[in-house]
């Protein structure tokens, strides 16, 4: 799907969006600026013209197997709001079924690992159980018809289904994301993407992972994680 550019859209959400997080980053440490970024991030999106054309709905959940990446900050802080607003029971589910997962994934090559379902352990009763926290991809992924993303979850080979999506959605959320990284990025932190379930394996089997990456180290010397280049970057001025 091509899409026409908002030019002075991105640049006035990259421009504000950078200077409000390099504050927050500085000031608040990155996970406390995480959540208040991801705050706009939600208002951004449903401030953009097209918004109402999006088909997700509260109980459409078959994004909910695709593969996930996260960087370190979001693991954090998804493991905060576990801890901070879910009964034993269900963090006990979670956690098994995010090392099992992360087992699984990685023995997968990348290739494999994107053409593969696997249920999100947060996925609960046809709903995300950390709503509130959850990654930025998920932020971003949405369509216009949720038949396509059926198609995707029935055919994860197929690599020529392409979901409609919301351009002023898209470029919305993108031009936000793409500003708090730079932020983060320019502060010293890993701003790497990371497989969901091997990072947040990672996190929970490495009890000192927090506070290497508060460090500004890497937070998780035993996986490889992935530059994501920025697709407006060339915009940013």
């Amino acid at each position: 799907m091509e899409i026409t550019l908002d030019i002075p859209l991105i640049r006035r959400i990259r421009r504000q969006e950078y200077a409000q997080a390099v504050v927050e980053v500085r000031e608040l440490g990155p996970i406390q600026a995480l959540r208040g970024s991801q705050k706009r991030h939600d208002e951004r999106v449903a401030a953009a013209p097209d918004v109402g054309t999006l088909a997700c709905r509260s109980g459409c959940s078959w994004c909910c197997y695709f593969t996930v990446d996260v960087r370190a900050v979001e693991a954090f802080t998804i493991l905060d709001c576990i801890d901070r607003t879910l009964a034993h029971d269900e963090k006990a589910r979670i956690h098994a079924e995010v090392r099992e997962n992360s087992r699984i994934v990685r023995a997968l090559a990348e290739s494999e690992r994107a053409r593969r379902n696997a249920r999100c352990p947060f996925l609960s009763e046809g709903r995300c159980a950390i709503y509130a926290a959850r990654p930025q991809s998920c932020r971003n992924y949405h369509a216009t018809d949720a038949a396509g993303c059926q198609q995707s979850y029935e055919e994860p080979e197929n690599d020529e289904i392409d979901p409609d999506f919301a351009p002023g959605v898209y470029q919305a959320g993108g031009a936000h994301v793409e500003a708090f990284t730079a932020a983060m990025r320019d502060a010293g932190y890993d701003v790497d993407a990371y497989e969901l379930n091997s990072a947040l394996d990672a996190a929970l089997s490495s009890p000192d992972a927090r506070a290497r990456f508060e460090a500004r180290l890497r937070p998780f010397p035993d996986l490889v994680g992935e530059e994501v280049p920025a697709e407006f970057d060339d915009l940013a001025t």
